[in-house]
């Protein structure tokens, strides 16, 4: 019996959240598709809101590639600053 009340409980969580109406509502748009999307799954995570599967590998690699970018402008900032503070000493 424990259980069952652990479930429903979940259940009022899930829709007291909004939980269920928004799951309800993409599979709908899913099912109403013309043509069945070939990445149910991305097309589940694009309406909910979150990125593509490949837009996240995306935004990952532009990451990457900017913090590289960051490293060296950083490098390249602390060793002008040192030359610079050299230069007043002499």
């Amino acid at each position: 019996m424990e259980k069952e009340a652990k479930k429903e409980a979940f259940r009022k969580y899930l829709e007291s959240a909004g939980v269920l109406d928004a799951l309800t509502k993409v599979l709908v748009a899913l099912f109403e598709q013309n043509d069945q999307p070939s990445a149910p799954l991305e097309f589940l995570q694009q309406k909910l809101g979150g990125p593509s599967i490949s837009e996240y590998e995306k935004l990952q690699a532009e990451m990457s590639d900017l913090q590289i970018k960051y490293n060296h402008l950083l490098a390249t900032h602390q060793r002008t600053c040192s030359e610079v503070t050299w230069s007043k000493v002499i």
